[in-house]
């Protein structure tokens, strides 16, 4: 009898439909039974893994309960756990909108708890097992960091050292250990029931593939010089598109996509399919797009890849290349009344962090002769200055492009390992940063970053800007709230208020709630 090895994942839900995704233990029928009707796919396989995705369409309801079945036998709901359901979105659109990022999968005894706190996402889902409607949200948004490819825990590493004793040591080689280090991570009974009932969207950063990814031209050239980074690209990319992208899409979109009607057609492994695709995906980044948008009722939701779309030319380095410019200057433009965008790494950072990291891109391109430029690119990469500040020009056009569509936005992130709100000065344009789900800074990094970020940054930035002849950005901005250093959840609840919840135990409890205008 086959058995459920992950999920079942409700990501995508709209107005009228629903998708399942499931990872099984052998090839078999899934069938997702909901008001005593039974919708079913069969699974494909990639490199001996087994997967599903179910669409639900022309639902008309809510579904107060589903269950789920492979080849006829019933995997789910497990015993004891509250009913998994299926809320539709409300044609108005979200009420409330949960996001966070950065969470590592390590154990939640004493010591993990000491080193890393509470599992926030844990907590979360225990909560919600005894929340009233009034608190579910209608999105849960993953912001990016949601395995730690480069960090494993101490049972990946188990796992690692049990079946290669080959380069990179202490880090993910291949699919197979991407298909375990994603199992450990939602494997936890209260995560998988919360993945199971709380639709999800989900976009990489760099721990998903790895520290720095993308980071510059040089950086590229580093890795590429590796025996074994092409081999962890392409696992990780892939990977990336079978956990994480496919639930990103609509049932229409899933329809038309190449890749997966050959998966599913194909009756032997995929894997070769799914390696091509990836190494493509990696070495022409406009072959492929990552980034997607939905409608939600009143919210237009334009979800960005801030690592895999970059251009990283010397001296025209880009956040996001022509192809996926193009792409984002249509999605801001269709009709909306608020645009929420979500960009893994924060748009509008500390304002002296903002300078530093303009000065260092400057200083990198040759502004100040090769020496120097071959050390800054050594603190670049040693301090991660990879925002939308080192991406200059991109970073310009996105400001310029927001005031003049004129919607209200809120940037939504992660990343810095620290939540605050910035205000823009022009337009309606607010930062929201969440970050860490789980994995917070040391006391002495918490003042660290305290003093570099909001106190020397602050004093020097601007200073090291104008020596570079950097010009000033097109409009000002503030934090106005912040920075908070816990592990952390925030939720939007429309209109507009944001609130950060962190865990003691099992318990959730709010740490901080900021009205939005």
């Amino acid at each position: 009898m086959p058995a459920l090895v992950l999920g079942p994942m409700l990501r995508y839900v709209d107005a009228s439909s629903a998708s399942i995704w499931v990872e099984t233990d052998g090839p078999c029928a899934v069938s997702v039974v909901a008001d005593g009707r039974a919708h079913d796919s069969r699974t494909f396989t990639v490199h001996g893994h087994h997967y599903a995705i179910v669409d639900l369409v022309g639902l008309t309801a809510d579904v107060e309960s589903y269950a789920v079945e492979l080849d006829g036998e019933r995997v789910w709901p497990e015993e004891g756990r509250p009913p998994s359901r299926i809320r539709l979105l409300p044609p108005e659109g979200p009420r409330r909108m949960t996001f966070g990022s950065c969470r590592t999968s390590v154990p939640h005894d004493a010591a993990h708890v000491l080193t890393h706190g509470e599992d926030v996402l844990r907590a979360y889902g225990g909560h919600l097992m005894e929340a009233g409607d009034d608190e579910w949200p209608d999105l849960l948004l993953l912001l990016g960091d949601q395995v730690y490819a480069d960090s494993p825990s101490p049972e990946m590493l188990e796992y690692i050292r049990a079946r290669r004793d080959d380069e990179p040591h202490g880090e993910i080689a291949d699919y197979e250990e991407y298909a375990e280090l994603y199992r450990q991570a939602w494997s936890d009974p209260e995560i998988r029931w919360l993945l199971s009932t709380v639709p999800t969207a989900m976009i990489f950063d760099d721990h998903d593939l790895r520290d720095d990814w993308n980071t510059s031209h040089t950086w590229r050239r580093q890795m590429a010089a590796t025996s074994w980074w092409r081999r962890r690209v392409i696992s990780g990319l892939g990977a990336y598109w079978i956990y994480q992208h496919l639930g990103n899409l609509s049932p229409a979109e899933r329809e038309a996509d190449p890749l997966l009607r050959s998966l599913r057609e194909g009756t032997g492994d995929g894997g070769g399919l799914l390696d091509d695709f990836a190494e493509k995906a990696d070495a022409d980044p406009a072959s492929t797009r990552w980034s997607y948008a939905r409608d939600l009722g009143h919210t237009r939701l334009i979800m960005i890849d801030t690592r895999c779309a970059r251009q990283l030319t010397p001296g025209d380095r880009r956040m996001l290349d022509p192809v996926e410019w193009q792409w984002l200057v249509e999605e801001v433009g269709k009709p909306a009344g608020r645009l929420v965008v979500g960009s893994s790494i924060p748009f509008l950072l500390p304002e002296g962090v903002h300078s530093v990291q303009n000065w260092n891109e400057a200083l990198c391109d040759g502004k100040w002769g090769r020496l120097v430029a071959r050390l800054s690119e050594k603190f670049r990469q040693a301090v991660d200055l990879e925002h939308w500040a080192a991406f200059r020009r991109s970073f310009d056009d996105l400001a310029r492009l927001l005031v003049r569509v004129g919607k209200p936005t809120l940037v939504l992130s992660g990343d810095v390992h620290y939540s605050y709100v910035a205000k823009a000065n022009a337009g309606d344009i607010h930062q929201i940063v969440c970050s860490p789900i789980r994995n917070p800074l040391s006391p002495l990094l918490r003042w660290a970053n305290v003093i570099t970020q909001f106190g020397v940054a602050t004093l020097v930035g601007g200073w090291l800007a104008r020596s570079a002849r950097i010009p000033r950005p097109p409009f000002r901005w503030r934090v106005t709230e912040g920075p908070w250093f816990q592990n952390a959840l925030a939720t939007l609840t429309f209109p507009d208020r944001a609130t950060w919840y962190q865990s003691s135990g099992n318990t959730i409890k709010e740490i901080a709630s900021v009205q939005i205008k």
